[in-house]
């Protein structure tokens, strides 16, 4: 038996491997590590060619190590109990399902040149969704900061320290279970405010039928009804866990601070609303979110015009 060391010393079998060969244009890094939650996100790292990526899959803890190799390739290896679960799961995460055939930019020189740019680009999917809704309810009404800080904090506090000879230790985040039995006081440690708190917990107390049925939906629109039926999730929520859970080249997340700026600056010079970013968008119906994410990618930036919001820090209240 082959064993491996971990970052934290222990002692790891032999994974299972298998290599992902994508029938097109692959930039790894820029499509798998998008699913990060801020730089210290402690469920996944890249580290160097290689990117680490901890979860909870439904047969378990898992941590799968990608490295693409000259011919385009991945190699994946995996370790824990849910090891055969997230391999299976590396093509859709790799944007296997995608399809930017159905994108056509030709009509705006900006989306066009970057989409040229970008063939490496695909829309990856976790499968999970429940992890992907708690993190979308977590940056509710917050700077990205302190979003990232609450992640942080409840996923190593309340997660579990992932399998593999990972470079330093990751976490995958806590069991649907484990989300509704975070005691009060660690909401309040880790920054999150009672609203976004008392949301994880109603959407956990419903965790295993939500899950469920937002898998059974079979579009954008029957997902957001599936998971808005939680109280405190809204659209903006939906459909960001749509965008990181299911991949969907269309989900446009309505209400975002930040949003219809970027794309109103981006398309025509000037910020528009939502409902103006949404009449922008509208040239590329079922592809909006492969829009917004080539936008994002362009450089295209207004000049900032203030100071950066500052965030309060509530946790000494």
């Amino acid at each position: 038996m082959t064993l491996s060391l971990s970052a934290t010393g222990r002692v790891f079998d032999r994974p299972i491997e298998t290599v992902y060969r994508p029938a097109h244009p692959l930039n790894l890094a820029q499509v798998v590590m998008f699913q990060r939650r801020g730089g210290g996100d402690p469920t996944i790292l890249q580290d160097g060619p290689v990117i680490w990526r901890a979860s909870r899959t439904p047969e378990g803890t898992a941590t799968v190590a990608l490295r693409q190799d000259s011919s385009g390739a991945v190699r994946a290896a995996a370790w824990g109990d849910g090891a055969g679960w997230a391999l299976a799961q590396v093509p859709d995460l790799c944007g296997a399902s995608d399809d930017p055939d159905a994108f056509d930019p030709r009509d705006h020189p900006l989306l066009r040149d970057t989409h040229r740019r970008s063939i490496g680009l695909r829309l990856g999917r976790t499968d999970l969704v429940f992890d992907a809704l708690a993190g979308a309810i977590i940056e509710q009404k917050v700077t990205g900061m302190q979003a990232f800080a609450a992640w942080r904090r409840l996923v190593r506090w309340h997660g579990e320290l992932a399998p593999g000879p990972t470079p330093v230790p990751l976490y995958a985040p806590p069991r649907i279970e484990g989300w509704r039995s975070i005691p009060s006081w660690s909401w309040h440690r880790a920054g999150l405010e009672p609203p976004q708190a008392r949301t994880i917990v109603g959407a956990a107390r419903v965790g295993g039928s939500l899950v469920a049925a937002a898998e059974r939906a079979g579009d954008g629109p029957d997902r957001d009804r599936v998971l808005t039926s939680v109280r405190g999730v809204g659209l903006w929520t939906a459909a960001e866990t749509r965008i990181r859970a299911f991949g969907d080249p269309d989900a446009v997340s309505v209400g975002d601070y930040h949003l219809a700026h970027e794309v109103g600056y981006a398309l025509t010079g000037h910020r528009v609303d939502d409902n103006g970013m949404l009449e922008l968008l509208e040239p590329w119906a079922g592809q909006r979110q492969r829009a917004i994410r080539l936008i994002r990618m362009s450089g295209a930036r207004e000049e900032r015009r203030g100071p950066r919001l500052h965030p309060e820090d509530h946790r000494a209240r």
